[in-house]
């Protein structure tokens, strides 16, 4: 089982997390010159976001993607991107360049097809990755029952990134989206899945258990990605 780290107030929480992904992101600068951070939108991240823009390091040489995106435009208050550029480009980090899943093409998979050539022009590789996590247990837009799921979740593929149609008879997703697949998050040099809420922690233990080829949080583990939880009871 993997080891939830608990943190006692909602500050110390996501100073931890942004200290962590800063620490990665300035290891592979001086080693190999560049770093690629990948996040997730939500509210969640945000005070991370916040923490980790102002962390001293050299944000000219570091990439700023997505681990997924909804097909809308940034003008769509549905955009990560947006969220992105509003909480974590800011102050020192604007000097990041950053480099979205989104393109207004014909469609999602095209637009998806656009994003694995542009990451895989940046090395092909993550070096820290923030995680959030649904109540319903996904990850990215890996959605329990997506006809995408099983794609997104086979281990063995080449890292890219895939257009996830929306839901079935009301199942998430309600729109189209984009997500980085399994093999991006077991490649990578550090991932911090950050959960708040006892809910949450709850849905990770039961999914945790789960089956790693319909259950992402499973895959996770199974795959042996670079997993580190961080969790408070602070929402």
């Amino acid at each position: 089982m993997t080891t939830i780290e608990v943190f006692p107030t909602a500050a110390a929480w996501a100073e931890a997390c942004a200290a962590r992904l800063g620490e990665t992101l300035g290891a592979a600068v001086l080693e190999q010159g560049r770093a690629v951070f990948a996040g997730a939108g939500g509210s969640t991240p945000s005070p991370i976001y916040a923490d980790l823009a102002r962390i001293d390091l050299d944000w000219s040489r570091v990439v700023v993607t997505l681990v997924d995106e909804r097909y809308v435009a940034e003008t769509s208050p549905d955009s990560n991107a947006a969220l992105m550029k509003r909480t974590l480009l800011t102050g020192p980090a604007s000097a990041a360049r950053f480099l979205p899943l989104y393109a207004p093409s014909v469609t999602v998979d095209r637009a998806a097809a656009e994003a694995s050539k542009a990451l895989k022009g940046e090395g092909g590789r993550l070096d820290a990755v923030l995680l959030g996590m649904g109540e319903d247990g996904h990850i990215c837009s890996m959605f329990p029952e997506s006809p995408t799921l099983k794609t997104l979740l086979t281990p063995d593929l080449k890292p890219a990134v895939y257009g996830v149609p929306p839901g079935r008879d009301g199942l998430a997703p309600p729109q189209e989206r984009l997500s980085i697949n399994l093999p991006y998050l077991a490649k990578a040099r550090r991932v911090v899945l950050a959960l708040t809420g006892a809910k949450k922690r709850a849905v990770f233990e039961r999914e945790a258990a789960g089956d790693p080829r319909v259950q992402p949080i499973a895959a996770l583990i199974a795959a042996k990605v670079p997993l580190e939880v961080l969790w408070t009871e602070a929402v």
